[in-house]
């Protein structure tokens, strides 16, 4: 910037002179509207906790063996085929080990939630062997997969590939946003 004559420089400090400086806009930042819940969502939610602390009607359907696999009758074996061998992306994943059942029933609960809010299809869930378990065997396994087939948004889940957990973690596919896969056989 170049320097003024001293009597223009005179001149701008006469016009300027009465001139104050504005105060800083100091508007709070908009808070981000929260995301919408589906008035049915919560009322199935609240449906499937009520049911989860009911005592299980035959505990033999608590013995899972080593591997989990379950599918809706509308969607094709070929389907569950593919998640199993590790053929759709995780979108996102939660891991239960160190919790109490009631810890991880809250956590799968909001997790699974949340997955279906953002469109996520295909997620992990990281149950653990039950190796710590003693004689009573894998407990979060156990319940794991009597959870997941209460929620009507789990299309299908089964045991993961070895080297994304084993028979320690399960993908499972959540119905997608408007997509909807369906039994060709």
């Amino acid at each position: 910037m170049s320097k003024l004559p001293p009597d223009e420089a005179e001149l701008f400090r006469e016009a300027v002179r009465d001139v104050h400086q504005r105060p800083a806009n100091r508007a709070a930042p908009k808070k981000p509207k929260p995301a919408p819940r589906a008035q049915f969502t919560r009322a199935d939610e609240q449906q499937v906790l009520r049911e989860s602390l009911l005592p299980v009607a035959d505990p033999a359907s608590l013995e899972t063996g080593d591997e989990l696999s379950f599918r809706r009758d509308d969607i094709a074996p070929r389907v569950l085929r593919k998640l199993r061998s590790g053929q759709y992306t995780v979108a996102d994943e939660i891991d239960l080990h160190g919790l109490t059942a009631s810890e991880a029933r809250a956590a799968l609960r909001t997790f699974v939630a949340n997955a279906l809010l953002q469109g996520k299809t295909c997620v992990r869930i990281v149950h653990g062997k039950g190796r710590g378990s003693g004689p009573r065997g894998p407990v979060l396994k156990n319940v794991v997969n009597v959870w997941l087939r209460q929620y009507d948004a789990v299309r299908a889940f089964g045991s993961a590939r070895p080297m994304d957990g084993g028979t320690g973690a399960v993908y499972v596919l959540l119905k997608g946003s408007g997509k909807r896969v369906v039994s060709s056989g």
